[in-house]
């Protein structure tokens, strides 16, 4: 016993590794509302660690990996956790989806100092490394977001009168934050801001409303059915603003066909990874590469499916940092090398896109790119922006 102790002291691991194996767990809506995403997510997760384990694991170690439902909701997000860091014992929890599971679990997992390890969830307070040093996103956050839309508005219609359509939670509030500062004494050209509740069945009457208040440039942080809705809404009405879409509802297959690909011409949004339905990137090798890989490990997944490409990005950081930390497969070192990345590229990220984090902000991406819907497809348009 003595002597594997001593064994185990040299190669410094935490808890759920050994010479053979890392532990690893996620809670993801596997049911529940938000099961249409968790679902495929969830799935391509599992497949990754599949195919990374016949390749022979990380740093010659298997991922032994658990994922539990979460169901999307608080509670069960949290007995989750704990069932993963007291029964299963992994090093740590990793890739977990939406605010709200994640903020239940972000006081649990920080007081048992276990990495709550490239979350997917876009709400700024969860780049907090004072209060919560294990929690590390991996995701734009939607302050940043906002921002870049406004410096992309006051470059190219600094005289806009702009109208906001915002799901009244972190996710649109923060979005609106974001575009208020980045418009700075501009923000006073922001002439109406309208919300709608997620349990909202429509928001046609929003659209109609900002349309009579004379809005041109309509900037909207939606999730995926009230984006469908108001861009055919727009339509409809013969109305035609510059209409700006959140990143995460810019999928031309599961958003863009739905609500009409002529409705969508003209759309404007933020982007950080290539979309594989998109035309675009038809012959691109690393889009070639996921689809090669989802057909293979996970043929019920949709390649569309945005939630599941989030997911392929994830898991590729999860695997990079693994095997920044060597034989170090401590907690404290995942956390290390996790905040410690110097302009990383994954792979499906946009040209002139990266990674970078440091101990005292673990905000990931500081640039995104805009793109514009032609009818089939999203062009990239001008520099990469900062939001900065």
């Amino acid at each position: 016993m003595l002597a594997s102790t001593q064994l185990h002291a040299e190669k410094a691991y935490g808890p759920g590794v050994s010479d053979t194996e890392i532990k690893l767990g996620q809670s993801t809506p596997l049911s529940g509302p938000a099961s249409a995403f968790g679902a495929g997510a969830g799935r391509a997760v599992v497949a990754y660690f599949e195919m990374l384990n016949e390749q022979g694991g990380i740093n010659g170690r298997k991922i032994n990996f658990t994922q539990l439902d979460n169901a999307y909701s608080a509670p069960k997000a949290v007995e989750q956790s704990r069932k993963l860091v007291e029964d299963v014992g992994v090093l740590a929890e990793v890739g977990t989806i939406g605010t709200a599971p994640n903020v239940a679990i972000q006081k649990y997992l920080n007081s048992k100092q276990v990495p709550q390890l490239f979350i997917t969830a876009g709400g700024r307070r969860f780049n907090d490394p004072k209060n919560f040093r294990w929690t590390v996103p991996l995701y734009p956050d939607f302050e940043t977001e906002g921002r870049v839309i406004a410096k992309y508005l006051l470059k190219t219609r600094p005289q806009a009168r702009i109208g906001v359509l915002y799901q009244n939670d972190d996710y649109g509030k923060d979005y609106l934050k974001g575009l208020r500062a980045g418009l700075g004494d501009k923000a006073s050209q922001i002439v109406l801001e309208t919300s709608y509740e997620l349990a909202d069945p429509t928001i046609d009457s929003q659209i109609v409303q900002l349309k009579s208040a004379g809005i041109d440039t309509l900037v909207e942080q939606s999730s995926s059915k009230a984006a469908a809705q108001s861009i055919r809404k727009v339509k409809e009405l013969n109305w035609s603003p510059l209409h700006i879409i959140g990143g995460s509802t810019a999928s031309v297959e599961t958003i863009l066909k739905p609500a009409g690909l002529d409705a969508s011409k003209g759309l404007v949004t933020t982007q950080f990874l290539k979309q594989p339905g998109d035309p675009a990137w038809a012959n691109d090798d690393e889009v070639r590469a996921y689809k090669a890989f989802l057909k293979k490990y996970a043929p019920s997944v949709n390649p569309d499916d945005y939630s599941v490409l989030v997911a392929y990005m994830n898991v590729h950081a999860v695997e990079l940092v693994l095997k920044k930390c060597g034989e170090d497969l401590t907690r404290e070192n995942l956390i290390r090398q996790a905040t410690s990345l110097h302009g990383e590229r994954l792979p499906m990220m946009l040209p002139g896109v990266s990674i970078s984090t440091k101990p005292d902000d673990y905000g990931a991406f500081k640039t995104l790119r805009i793109a514009v819907f032609d009818g089939e497809s999203w062009g990239l348009t001008g520099d990469p922006m900062s939001a900065e």
